[in-house]
Parts: structure tokens; sequence; C-alpha cells
């Protein structure tokens, strides 16, 4: 199938505060499409590794070939533009990790399509250079500059906050905080000594000696000081709530298809997100309900938001 890239930053408006924004009612007939009209699909940035099929692209021919359906990747900077994109019914769905994915559900304005539970494994880790003198969490000061990956990212932000906080540490108290812009720029700044540590996704540190261009590191220059619970959900599709029928059902039907064991290594990243779970089709809201109280720890009240 035919798939085409766009971006979404000259149609979206996005500002740290963009989720409490109105969305202007929808005027599609939501109970068919055009058979020849594409599926629209908003994405973050995997990273660039020009030794391996970009996830994004795969995701999107698979897509293809279970749907029969052109798709169109619309490129957005971060989560939450994800959310604005799909709410403002610019696509038609997006992949996002749990809280943000929590969030949008919370909006009341955002549909859960497929969502795959946690495995019960920490999903996060903080990382510091094998030669730092940080040794254990316990060994944080006022002065460690902490690294996360973005405001709305679960195993980049949220997870290691909370865990963080259990080992009674809090952001811009016992430590400084700071927003890399993504999981692969926490690196950089970690292996530029522009922060102590890099909290992050545990899928990350087995990337090294690859060769990989998200985890930039040889094995044994990274370690682990900390890793957080695991997480109710670990990813989710999210779906305009005006998506045409005929497009919902091909979804839910060829979404799982897609994330299978024979596509794994085409889907990279996007596939181990899923934590080898099975998926539960049009999620109820209190699946994500769990996400409220670990929020909250992070200054986030996502349990009302509007």
């Amino acid at each position: 199938m035919r798939i085409r890239s766009t971006s979404a930053l000259g149609i979206l408006a996005i500002g740290a505060l963009a989720l409490t924004a109105c969305s202007s009612p929808a005027e599609a007939d939501p109970t068919a499409s055009d058979p020849n009209s594409p599926i629209t699909f908003a994405a973050t940035p995997l990273g660039d590794d020009p030794t391996a099929e970009n996830p994004i692209k795969a995701f999107a021919a698979l897509v293809g070939e279970e749907t029969g359906r052109d798709v169109e990747i619309v490129d957005v900077p971060d989560y939450t533009a994800v959310v604005e994109a799909i709410r403002n019914h610019h696509v038609d769905i997006g992949f996002m990790s749990g809280f943000p994915s929590a969030l949008a559900v919370n909006t009341g304005e955002v549909d859960a399509l497929i969502a795959w539970p946690g495995n019960d494994e920490p999903v996060s880790t903080c990382l510091v250079l094998n030669n730092s003198k940080l040794k254990t969490l316990k060994d944080i000061t006022p002065e460690t500059v902490v690294a996360f990956a973005d405001p709305a990212s679960s195993s980049g932000y949220f997870m290691p906050v909370a865990m963080l906080h259990e080992a009674g540490l809090e952001k811009d108290k016992d430590y400084k905080g700071m927003f890399s812009g993504g999981h692969d720029m926490s690196f950089t700044a970690l292996k530029e000594g522009q922060a102590d540590v890099a909290c992050t996704s545990t899928i990350f540190p087995k990337m090294a000696g690859e060769g990989n261009a998200m985890f930039p590191f040889e094995k044994g220059e990274t370690r682990s000081i900390g890793e957080s619970a695991s997480m109710p959900v670990s990813v989710a599709v999210l779906a305009d709530q005006n998506l045409a029928a005929d497009k919902r059902d091909l979804l839910l039907k060829g979404l799982p298809e897609v994330f299978t064991e024979k596509n794994r290594k085409r889907l990279g990243a996007m596939m181990e997100a899923m934590q080898g779970t099975e998926p539960v089709l049009e999620p109820e809201k209190e699946m994500f309900q769990p996400f409220v109280d670990i929020a909250a720890i992070a200054g986030v009240d996502i349990s009302d938001l509007k």
C-alpha cells in the first residue's frame, strides 16, 4: 500500500497546556468513508537508524497490507501533539504509551481503540555512565541533573518520577529535572555531560553495542541505579471519535495481526513496547484508571481533565 508522510506542524498550534483546549464539533459522517481514503496516523520521531527499517514506516506498510487502505503518516513532535491531532480530527489514529493514552482518554474526546496490558516487569530505568559516582538512587543530590524524555512520556517521565518519589526524591527539590525532548536526546545529554542521570525505557539498554542510533552506547558504558514498577497499560492505539465505522472495523481486525511475532524485527521498538501481552479491543476507561494516582505524583491531574 502507498505510504505518504506529511507534517502536522503547520496545522496544529500546540503548547504545554494544549490538552485543555476545546475541540470543534464534527461534521463528517461517522458511519462510512470513501473506500479510497487513506488511514491517517500521527507519529512521533523514533530515531533514524540507517541500518534498520524505520519502525513507523514499517508499521504504516503493515497496516496497509492488513487493511487494504493507503496509510498516511503525519509527523508530529511529541505525544501532546498526537492527542491534539486526534481530538481535532486531523488524523484517524495514534500510537502511544500508557500515560498519554490515559490522559487522552480522560478528556472524553478520544477513543482507546486497542490497548496492550503491561507484563508486570519494570518499564523504566535510570541510567548513569559507568564511571559515575552515583551508585544508587540514594546518591542523588539536589545538584544531580536527571534527564527525562518528554513531559507526557510513560517510561521517560511518569514512571521514573514515581520511582524517584518512592525513594524519597522529589523533582526540583532533591534533584534537578530536565526535559531533553526524547529518549535519544536524554542519552545524548548523558553522554555529553549535560545530565548525570537519564531515565528511560528498559528496552533501550538492550540495544547497547548494536550500533543503534537510538542508544549510542557500547555494552558496559552505562549502568542502572534504579528500576520502576510495571504499568497497567504498556501502549494503546487511540482513535478519533469520528472515525468512520468501516475504518474502525478494519483497524480492529488488522492491528492485532500487525503486532505479531513475525513482524517483530520490522517493528523494532514499537513491538518491544507491547511487552508480549495480548491486545484488549476497545478497552473500558477503567483500564487506564491506575495511571491517575501515578500521574498525581508528577503533579499532573488527569482524573477529570477536559
